[in-house]
C-alpha cells in the first residue's frame, strides 16, 4: 500500500483498499511515555480494540455509549394524623406512595429533575393533612403522598399513597393508592385505626381501647441494606395508659396518643404517617418527608448534582440518596 506524505502532515492513503497496521500488543506493552493522541490495537480489551490515549489515560475507541441503567425508588410525604381534641380518637396518617423502578435505562445527557414531597402539616380540628407528591421527570414518576387519618365524622379519613386510618366516630379506613400503598384501618366505637403502609394495610382497634397499628412500610435493598420506607401512623387509643397507644409501622410511622399523651409525628425522609392525636388545646401530628434513591454501577456515575444528594457506594455501585429536591445528569 502506497503512503505519500502531504504538506499538511496528513498520510494520503490514496486509492489503496487494503489496511493500515497500527501498533498492537497487550496493556502491559503500551507505550511508557505516550502523547495525546497515540493510537493502537490492544489485543487484551474486548470488542473494538482499538485505544486511543487522551493525554491523561487509555480510552477504547470505535464503542458506541450504552444508556446508563438506573435503578429508583421514590417515596412520597406522609399524611398527618387526625386530630379533634375531644372525646373522639382520631387515625393514624398513611405512608406515602412508594414506587420502586429497577433497570431503567436513561439516554446519556439525560437531566433528571427530582422532586421531594413534604410530609403533611399539622391541623388543629380537622382529618390529617395529605403528605405531597414526590416526583421523577423521567418517565413521570409520581409517588402519591399519603392519606390523612380521620377526625370525626365530618372530617373522614382521606385517601392518598397509603390511607388513613378511620374514627371512632367515622369508623371506615381510606383506600390507598394501588400498587404504591396500602388501606388504612378501620376503627371501632373506642379508639382509632392505625393508617396504612407501603407494604401492609392499618391495623383495626384489637379492643375497645387500643388505637390500631399502623401499616408496615415497603421493604427496599436499594441502599445494599433491606429498609423498611413510608409506615403509617398508629390509631388514637380510647384508654388511659401508653399501653392503649396504636403502634406505629415499621418505616417512620408515628406511634398514636390517646388520652393524655400526644401521638408522634411521622419521621423526616421515610415518608412516614404520623400518629392519631386528641389531647386537648394541642394539634395533630405531621407525617414525614419523602425521599428518592438513585442506584448505579460506579462506572457510569456522572458526578453531576443538584441538591446535595448523599453519596455512598455498595460494591460496583453508587448510590444517591436525595432528602430535598435537585438533579442528576446521567
Amino acid at each position: 500500500m502506497a503512503l505519500t506524505k502531504i504538506t499538511n502532515d496528513l498520510l494520503d492513503l490514496g486509492s489503496d483498499t487494503g489496511a493500515l497496521e497500527l501498533p498492537k500488543g497487550t496493556t502491559a506493552q503500551r507505550p511508557s511515555n505516550p502523547v495525546e493522541g497515540t493510537l493502537r490495537h490492544n489485543s487484551e480489551i474486548d470488542e473494538t480494540k482499538l485505544e486511543t490515549f487522551d493525554g491523561t489515560d487509555w480510552r477504547k475507541i470505535n464503542k458506541v455509549p450504552e444508556p446508563p441503567v438506573i435503578d429508583f425508588l421514590l417515596v412520597a410525604g406522609g399524611a398527618g394524623g387526625g386530630y379533634i381534641g375531644s372525646a373522639v380518637e382520631p387515625g393514624g396518617g398513611g405512608g406515602g406512595g412508594v414506587i420502586e423502578s429497577l433497570g431503567v435505562s436513561v439516554p446519556l445527557t439525560t437531566v433528571l429533575n427530582i422532586v421531594i414531597g413534604a410530609g403533611g402539616g399539622v391541623v388543629t380540628y380537622d382529618a390529617g393533612t395529605n403528605g405531597s407528591n414526590s416526583t421523577i421527570d423521567f418517565g413521570s414518576l409520581t409517588a402519591i403522598g399519603g392519606g390523612g387519618g380521620g377526625g370525626n365524622a365530618s372530617y373522614p379519613a382521606k385517601a392518598g399513597g397509603s390511607g388513613g386510618g378511620g374514627s371512632n366516630q367515622s369508623t371506615s379506613g381510606a383506600a390507598g393508592t394501588s400498587g404504591q400503598g396500602f388501606a388504612g384501618g378501620n376503627a371501632n366505637s373506642g379508639a382509632g385505626g392505625g393508617g396504612g403502609g407501603g407494604g401492609q394495610a392499618g391495623g383495626s382497634p384489637p379492643t375497645s381501647n387500643d388505637g390500631g397499628k399502623g401499616g408496615d412500610g415497603y421493604q427496599s435493598a436499594i441502599t445494599g441494606t433491606l429498609t423498611y420506607y413510608a409506615g403509617g401512623g398508629g390509631g388514637c387509643g380510647g384508654g388511659t395508659s401508653d399501653a392503649d397507644r396504636g403502634p406505629a409501622g415499621l418505616g417512620g410511622g408515628g406511634i398514636g396518643g390517646y388520652n393524655y399523651a400526644n401521638g408522634s409525628n411521622g419521621a423526616t425522609n421515610t415518608g412516614g404517617g404520623g400518629g392519631g392525636n386528641k389531647v386537648s388545646g394541642t394539634s395533630s401530628t405531621s407525617g414525614g418527608s419523602g425521599v428518592a434513591i438513585l442506584r448505579m454501577a460506579t462506572e457510569i456515575y456522572s458526578g453531576t448534582t443538584t441538591g446535595n444528594p448523599t453519596v455512598t457506594t455498595d460494591g460496583t455501585d453508587t448510590i444517591l440518596t436525595y432528602t430535598s429536591s435537585g438533579t442528576y445528569t446521567a
